[in-house]
């Protein structure tokens, strides 16, 4: 098996000052990357201040490593493009973005206030597309680039109390698929990494056994992976304690129904028919939902489409 390398690449990795963004940005280090090691240092809130990201970064130099911090809040462009304006002055490339930088401010969402859903919004998906933006036209330039979302089962699947980060979270799928289409002639690929780990993040939330567990380490090993040279594009990859899955989106193959049935009487007695999972299928772009669509209706009403 060939071993993933990544000598005379460049990435940043931001929220890289604890947990599974420190285990990230020092594994690709120890595999040669050069780093930019970004946190703004706060609470996981995301309030106050530190000097996180430059701790993380001489670790990395400490063990041999090239890396340098920066404290940008990724919701603001102008620090985010003065973050990559210094790691292509230094550098002269960008080849690799781990959108990791997130906070949490969790409640039910009847006790939830717009403020606290916003700032999750703002930090998880606003922060990781500022970031995208700020990679993009060199990685297009390049042609190459690679990045990684971090989404998380509580958005895929859902977690009580988590209104603003499941939104957040399954927000960045969708923002992966557009760009795995719009990425794929510049040699972009996009991913996403649905982690469960033992982080400020999770410490309240798990019993002490299942933290002992979830070590960031083993993570960080299937973030490597998707930014690597040889990655997939398109992928979320579930991972934790040592543990590995792919989370699939499929569509059923569905019905037609008749415009006299097109009522929503129709859709209930119908919808055991409309869920039946014979025939679903992975579609690699949204307008195979319409083909679909408009191909069965067609068939029905004996109208050519072409």
């Amino acid at each position: 098996m060939t071993e993933i390398r990544f000598d005379g690449r460049v990435a940043i990795v931001t929220g890289a000052g604890h947990g599974l963004g420190r285990a990230h940005a020092h594994l690709l280090a120890a595999r040669g990357a050069k780093l930019v090691v970004n946190d703004l240092g706060g609470s996981m809130d995301g309030s106050g201040s530190g000097s996180a990201a430059e701790d993380v970064a001489q670790e990395i130099r400490d063990a041999g490593g090239e890396a340098i911090s920066h404290r940008a809040n990724v919701t603001k462009a102008d620090e985010v493009q003065d973050m990559v304006d210094q790691a292509m002055a230094k550098w002269g490339k960008v080849d690799i973005l781990v959108n990791n930088a997130g906070i949490l401010r969790d409640k039910s969402f009847a006790k939830m206030t717009v403020e606290d859903f916003q700032a999750v919004l703002d930090v998880h998906v606003m922060g990781s597309a500022v970031c995208t933006k700020a990679v993009w036209e060199p990685m297009r330039e390049a042609g190459y680039g690679r990045i990684a979302m971090t989404a998380s089962s509580s958005g895929i699947y859902g977690n009580f109390g988590q209104s603003n980060y499941g939104a957040a979270k399954m927000g960045l799928v969708g923002f992966m698929n557009v760009l795995h289409l719009e990425g794929a002639k510049y040699n972009i690929r996009v991913n996403a990494l649905a982690p469960v780990a033992a982080t400020r993040m999770t410490e309240d939330l798990l019993p002490p056994p299942a933290l002992e567990l979830l070590k960031p380490e083993a993570v960080s090993a299937g973030l490597a992976y998707l930014v690597s040279e040889d990655a997939p594009s398109r992928l979320v990859l579930c991972a934790g304690a040592g543990g590995f899955a792919a989370t699939k989106i499929y569509e059923t193959d569905g019905i037609y129904l008749p415009p006299e049935e097109q009522t929503p009487e129709g859709v209930a007695a119908n919808i055991d028919a409309i869920t039946a999972t014979d025939g679903q299928k992975e579609f690699a772009q949204g307008g195979e939902q319409s083909i679909k669509f408009l191909s069965k209706a067609a068939a029905h009403l004996g109208v050519s489409l072409g």
